[in-house]
C-alpha cells in the first residue's frame, strides 16, 4: 500500500497535462486518490492509523496540483483564443443631469440673484389652494374634468395643475415682505404631443410688499430673459387673461434659434411665448389675508420643459420623458 501511494505522489508530482485532465484521472470523484479512499476504508483496523494520515497528505498533495494546473491555465473567452490581457477594460459612461434639471437649476439661480427663495408644496392639492384661493371660480373652464385629474370630489382632491398652490399657502402662513419661487411638476388631463404632456414642470414666482409696480415685474422678467437666453434677447408682453391676476399679460422672447428671422420653433413669428405674468388680484390678497389696501404684488409662471426645448434645440417634448439613453448622453459634459 505504501509503495503505490509513493508510486501516485510522484505521478502527481510530475504531472503536466490539462487541470480538466488532472481531475479525470486523479483528484476527481472517480480518480485514483478516491478509489485509494474506498479500499482506505476496507482496511484492518490496526493498518487504518499507519495508512490514514499518509493518504490525507495525498489528497492535499492532489488538490494543491489541480489548483496550480487552473491557476496556470489561459482564460478563454471564444473557442481556443487566449484573452489578450494587454486590451484596455469596457469603458464606464458617467451619468448626465436631465436637460430638464439643468434648466430649472439655471433658472432658480438667476432668481436667486435677485431674491427669490425657493417654496414648495404638495403634489396632491386641496380644491381651496389650488383654485378658490385663486379667486378660480367654480364655473371656471379649469376646473373642468377634461384638463383636471380629480382624485376625490368630496372633499375635493386634486393634482394640482400648477404651483401657484404654493403661492396661496405662502401668503396665508407668511407675512409681507413676500419673494418666492415654486418651483414643481404639475398635472393635467390633455393630449399628449410634442407641445403638451399630462405632466410637465413650472417655476412661478411671487412678490408681495407695499408699492410693487409692473414696470418692477416687467424688469425682473427682462432681466431673466437676457440671463437665459443671452444679452441680445429681447421681450415682448402682450395684454391677456388669468383669474388670479389683473392686469395680466403674456411675455414672449425673440427666438434664440432663427434670432427672428423666423423659424418652425416661432412658427416664423420671431417670437416664442414662454410665460404668463400679471399683478396679483387685490381678491387673491383677500383670500390669503393680505390687505389689498396696503400691499400689491406680482406673479409670473413659466414651463421648464419650454425653456429647455428653447435652449438645447429640442424639437418634441415628449423625448423629454422617454429617458432614451442616446438623447440623454449628449448632455454629459454640461455642467450643472
Amino acid at each position: 500500500m505504501k509503495e503505490k501511494i509513493d508510486q501516485i505522489r510522484a505521478e502527481i508530482e510530475g504531472f503536466s497535462g490539462s487541470s480538466e485532465e488532472f481531475k479525470q484521472k486523479y483528484s476527481g470523484k472517480k480518480g485514483i486518490v478516491q478509489i485509494m479512499f474506498d479500499d482506505f476504508r476496507n482496511m484492518p483496523r490496526e493498518e487504518k492509523a499507519a495508512f490514514g494520515k499518509v493518504l490525507n497528505e495525498l489528497k492535499n498533495l492532489a488538490m494543491e496540483k489541480q489548483q496550480a494546473l487552473q491557476d496556470a491555465a489561459p482564460v478563454k473567452v471564444k473557442g481556443n483564443q487566449p484573452e489578450d490581457l494587454s486590451l484596455p477594460g469596457n469603458p464606464h459612461f458617467k451619468g448626465s443631469r436631465h436637460p430638464v434639471s439643468l434648466t430649472l437649476n439655471r433658472m432658480l439661480e438667476i432668481f436667486g440673484r435677485l431674491g427669490f427663495a425657493i417654496a414648495e408644496g404638495p403634489d396632491i392639492e386641496d380644491d381651496w389652494h389650488n383654485f378658490g384661493a385663486l379667486n378660480i371660480a367654480e364655473s371656471h373652464p379649469a376646473r373642468d374634468m377634461q384638463d383636471t385629474f380629480y382624485i376625490s370630489m368630496d372633499p375635493a382632491m386634486v393634482l394640482r395643475t400648477h404651483t401657484s398652490n404654493v403661492q396661496s399657502r405662502v401668503m396665508e402662513t407668511s407675512k409681507p415682505p413676500i419673494r418666492i419661487l415654486a418651483p414643481g411638476r404639475c398635472y393635467r388631463n390633455e393630449a399628449v404631443s410634442s407641445r403638451s404632456h399630462v405632466f410637465f414642470h413650472q417655476v412661478e414666482g411671487l412678490y408681495v410688499d407695499e408699492n410693487v409696480s409692473f414696470p418692477d415685474l416687467k424688469q425682473v422678467l427682462f432681466y431673466f430673459a437676457q440671463q437665459m437666453f443671452g444679452e441680445g434677447t429681447k421681450i415682448k408682453l402682450r395684454p391677456s387673461y388669468f383669474p388670479f391676476t389683473e392686469i395680466s399679460a403674456e411675455v414672449d422672447v425673440s427666438c434664440n434659434i432663427c434670432h427672428g428671422k423666423g423659424c418652425n420653433v416661432c412658427k416664423y413669428s420671431g417670437w416664442v411665448e414662454i410665460l404668463g405674468c400679471g399683478m396679483v388680484d387685490p381678491a387673491v390678497l383677500e383670500n390669503c389675508g393680505i390687505d389689498p389696501k396696503k400691499y400689491s404684488g406680482y406673479a409670473f409662471g413659466m414651463g421648464v420643459e419650454r425653456i429647455a426645448m428653447m435652449n438645447y434645440g429640442i424639437p418634441d417634448l415628449r423625448i423629454l420623458s422617454q429617458n432614451d439613453v442616446r438623447f440623454l448622453e449628449q448632455f454629459e459634459m454640461i455642467q450643472p
